[in-house]
């Protein structure tokens, strides 16, 4: 999160200035905070995760959801926006909006070097108090690196780290798998990029 607005907003009010916005922005309990923009490693990363898991999750009955679609995550009054997210059967979708998800199975974010930190640590969270939510992906756009973490029971959540080119990515709950070649393809990392 980056910039904090001063004034307490509504749930509808942040709607209303949201869906008028030039830029996205998040909303926590009355503010709102303004979102990084993705560099080319970023978006080349989510078009192989859409590419790579799209098909997979069609045949069990799950969607993936890319970066426009919001989640509202009630019980820290949160508004968030993953780079990805997978719903498995009906979406539930807030208040009727289409472009907002209250039931995520998977939620993916795509490091960068200004969000890493949250995204690790408050983002994750918040996240943590969707009890929809079976695994959270941290991928690195600066090195060859994944995070996932699996819940294993209500609070209890399972850290693996990938690294190499020919590991592969398994989604437990949605059972489909990348490898991290597939994650990385095209992508050029840049040696002035700090980890």
């Amino acid at each position: 999160m980056q910039q904090a607005a001063r004034k307490y907003l509504t749930p509808e009010e942040y709607l209303a200035l949201e869906d008028a916005a030039e830029y996205k922005s998040e909303y926590y309990k009355g503010e709102t905070f303004a979102m990084a923009r993705g560099s080319d490693e970023h978006n080349t990363i989510a078009l192989n995760l859409v590419e790579g898991l799209r098909s997979s999750l069609r045949s069990k009955n799950c969607k993936l959801f890319m970066s426009d679609m919001k989640v509202w995550i009630e019980k820290v009054e949160t508004f968030a926006y993953p780079d990805l997210a997978v719903v498995c059967g009906a979406p539930n979708y807030y208040q009727g909006r289409r472009d907002i998800i209250t039931n995520p199975l998977v939620l993916i974010e795509v490091l960068s070097e200004s969000t890493k930190n949250y995204d690790r640590g408050e983002k994750f969270q918040l996240y943590r108090s969707l009890p929809s939510l079976r695994e959270y992906i941290l991928i690195d756009q600066t090195a060859l690196h994944v995070e996932q973490y699996y819940r294993e029971a209500k609070f209890r959540w399972i850290l693996t780290e990938h690294f190499g080119n020919d590991e592969i990515l398994k989604l437990g709950s949605v059972e489909a798998e990348l490898t991290l070649r597939a994650i990385y393809d095209s992508v050029e990392f840049n040696p002035s990029d700090k980890k």
